[in-house]
């Protein structure tokens, strides 16, 4: 089955100041052909990590550029390696182009439905391979005008989720790559910060050590500084349908993530040339 799609691949905003702020897993949009194919339960696309643009509505006012995704992480998953290999041998994972929900149902209503080699190359051309060069155009970009840069991968995550983890999900997640994404005495601040958040819990490089996004691209010996946060969405939103932003509950998490943002951006600008 053949792909098309007539939604552009993401949303861009460009700031002015050695920061990028990645949002992969935001999108919503299935084109109708596909969404078709899917079960009742996955066109409400329940795995997507809503209302981050929100949360992050502070991001322009700090000088941050913005990359946010359009398509759901059911069309294709923008951080996941284009080849589709596992960020967690051994463990319970969704693929590139996947094929069950979090709560592992099947995300197709036919098992002729799923997605064969082709398809999966025509969803990684549209969508996965325009937006990672966008990324890498910016931070590039982002580096050449500052001398060092930063990204930050945006994410959130249902608090509970057996398939992945046991009990309930520390509220900030903060990934490295277990070290190699960036500055160790950057992720520490980080940690500090997530750890004195009053009312939420705190982790570094604990079930989730950052995607494809920041392994790939944080890179501390060119200047590049990675960082993943994965919040659970009890932290600022409804975790069940309707998925509503639940603006009294965010209220509470949202000063420590920009905190957090903040940190970032006088890290690398302690390092930017003059």
């Amino acid at each position: 089955m053949a792909f098309t799609t007539n939604e552009p691949p993401f949303r861009f905003r460009q700031g002015t100041r050695p920061l990028l702020i990645s949002m992969p897993h935001v999108g919503t949009h299935v084109p109708p052909a596909l969404a078709a194919r899917l079960t009742e339960e996955a066109r409400h696309v329940p795995d997507t990590d809503w209302h981050l643009e929100r949360l992050y509505d502070f991001a322009d006012e700090l000088g941050a550029s913005v990359l946010v995704a359009t398509h759901s992480r059911y069309v294709i998953d923008l951080n996941r390696p284009p080849d589709g290999a596992s960020l967690y041998p051994g463990q319970s994972v969704t693929g590139l182009c996947p094929v069950d929900t979090f709560d592992d149902t099947p995300l197709y209503a036919n098992a002729a439905d799923v997605p064969g080699e082709a398809e999966v190359a025509e969803r990684r051309d549209a969508i996965w391979q325009p937006y990672h060069a966008k990324l890498a155009e910016e931070l590039a970009r982002i580096r050449a005008q500052h001398g060092v840069a930063a990204l930050w991968d945006a994410h959130s995550i249902r608090s509970v989720l057996p398939r992945f983890f046991e009990g309930k999900l520390p509220d900030l997640n903060l990934g490295t790559g277990k070290g190699i994404s960036c500055d160790p005495a950057l992720a520490q601040t980080l940690l500090g910060i997530a750890e004195s958040a009053t009312g939420y819990t705190g982790v570094l490089n604990g079930r989730f050590t950052g995607g494809y996004i920041t392994r790939n691209y944080g890179n501390p010996a060119q200047n590049v500084h990675a960082v993943q946060l994965e919040m659970t969405q009890s932290s600022y939103m409804q975790e069940k349908l309707p998925f509503d932003y639940l603006p009294e509950v965010a209220a509470g998490v949202q000063p420590h993530v920009r905190r957090m943002i903040e940190a970032v951006l006088a890290f690398v600008e302690g390092r930017a040339k003059n």
